[in-house]
């Protein structure tokens, strides 16, 4: 009996350890899961996510939800974007203001450093697809039958329209997005704004280059309808992909303004996507150099300030020594390299390819790191 109670504690008191050190561990994995990267001379680095569901339309969350998820995330501005038209909980949450989510996702933001902004998803079959209007004054007069002058009643309002998911294939069959004549009306009307290259787990090269040749906003969202940890991974450290805005102070001002001046890159699955006017800036203020000696072989230490494990190409004159010529920076960690510099030379430059980095299909951006 003796010994069967001393088992019986030993079973109890290693569950006990058990149940305390996954606590632990997952107090530790949201202590660090913020998503960080550095402000680029000129702009704040500004994390967003403007696209996301509650149970107001089809997702599986209360408003408040979306609010804790993003602050862990260490996020800087959201915008909960439930459909106008598409409410399958209609009978269970009937709700005729469909500005609702916004109202109890500033409630639940009370007190935080986190920019709410009023935003709404145009449902439709394609042509056009859905699309996101954010910085809404009014999400109810949206939901009318027409769907151009739904468009055009949301940019009397002042939004910023985006096209989301164009590459989605419950309406693009083949996964490419491809504009309609409706697209290219919309876009001559300035009725399309900005348009997504991520949505959730997907990527669109096609999406891009639509961007490019209408000059749009580029954008990365998550579509969360169920939890971030389970869609995106986290506690194993995944992390939702987000807009970085590059804005010049952190109001929902100054984000718009960015939004429509381009201001912007996505950042999903360990890849930058944008322009190299901001990639460049933003890889180049994430890695921080120190050199250890003047010998003939350089030792280099590189600090990375960033979430992105960099991927980089030695485009240098000079061979590294205790590398390969692709090698990794990993996230908020110190890299040593060594360069065989072959003089010993008081200062010189080295040159990367950021190959998780994108501006265009193939096309990767490259950075300059002056040691010294």
């Amino acid at each position: 009996m003796k010994m069967h109670l001393q088992k019986m504690a030993l079973t109890l008191l290693s569950v006990f350890f058990l149940i305390n050190l996954s606590r632990a561990q997952d107090a530790g994995s949201q202590g660090d899961r913020a998503i960080e990267f550095p402000d680029i001379p000129g702009y704040l680095t500004l994390k967003c996510d403007l696209h996301m569901h509650t149970v107001l339309s089809d997702g599986s969350v209360w408003p408040n939800i979306r609010i804790q998820e993003a602050l862990r995330d260490g996020l800087d501005a959201i915008s909960i974007t439930d459909h106008i038209e598409y409410q399958p909980h209609r009978d269970d949450i009937p709700h005729p203001d469909r500005n609702r989510s916004y109202q109890l996702a500033q409630k639940a933001a009370k007190g935080q450093d986190l920019i709410i902004i009023n935003g709404a998803e145009i449902t439709r079959s394609m042509p056009p697809g859905h699309a996101n209007a954010i910085f809404l004054k009014d999400a109810n007069k949206l939901d009318q039958k027409d769907v151009m002058e739904v468009f055009r009643e949301a940019k009397r309002q002042g939004a910023f329209i985006f096209w989301n998911h164009p590459h989605w294939t419950a309406q693009q069959k083949n996964g490419v997005a491809t504009l309609s004549e409706m697209h290219l009306e919309l876009l001559a009307e300035g009725l399309i704004n900005g348009i997504e290259i991520v949505n959730e787990s997907t990527y669109s090269d096609e999406a891009l280059i639509i961007a490019h040749e209408h000059n749009l906003t580029i954008l990365g969202t998550s579509d969360i309808h169920g939890l971030i940890d389970w869609q995106f991974n986290v506690p194993q450290g995944g992390h939702r992909p987000v807009t970085l805005v590059f804005a010049k102070e952190k109001s929902e001002k100054s984000l718009k303004e960015a939004f429509e001046q381009h201001r912007t890159a996505v950042w999903f699955d360990n890849t930058l996507v944008g322009n190299a006017e901001f990639l460049v800036p933003l890889v180049e203020s994430s890695l921080e150099v120190s050199r250890l000696g003047k010998a003939m072989v350089q030792t280099i230490m590189i600090e990375n300030h960033s979430d992105a494990d960099y991927i980089l190409e030695n485009l240098s004159e000079y061979t590294l020594h205790n590398q390969a010529s692709v090698f990794v920076v990993k996230s908020h960690e110190a890299t040593k390299i060594q360069v065989k510099t072959i003089d010993k030379l008081p200062s010189f430059n080295l040159r990367f390819r950021v190959l998780n980095a994108i501006t265009s299909p193939g096309e990767h951006p490259e950075i300059s790191i002056l040691v010294e």
